[in-house]
């Protein structure tokens, strides 16, 4: 099970449903949810949003686009979660970026 998007979740809950997302969720409903979903920069440990990438985007995708403008180091795709992990413990790919990247990414899926 995944956690909750929300810090301190530990698994998603239909009671909350700014903690997950449903496969009945809109666009705009995902896009939301993923801006607010807790995502501590350099923090893996506990971060839903990585949850998901590992879980849910590499297995359908088998990579992880994140698409970015070159000041910030330009688009780069995944195509392993520990190279993923890797540049977010550094820093080399912060939330700001990695989230509207799961949320499209997340879209597709749900189209």
């Amino acid at each position: 099970m995944l956690p909750g998007l929300q810090q301190g979740q530990e698994k998603m809950s239909k009671s909350d449903p700014s903690s997950s997302i449903f496969m009945e969720d809109e666009e705009a409903e995902v896009n939301v949810k993923i801006k607010k979903a807790y995502c501590p920069p350099k923090i893996v440990e506990g971060n839903p949003c990585l949850e998901y990438i590992k879980y849910i985007i590499f297995p359908w995708f088998n990579e992880f686009r994140v698409e970015r403008n070159a000041d910030n180091g330009g688009d780069k795709t995944y195509k392993d979660f520990e190279e993923l992990v890797s540049d977010y413990e550094s820093g080399g790919l912060h939330p700001g970026d990695l989230k509207p990247a799961l949320s499209k990414a997340l879209n597709k899926i749900l189209q």
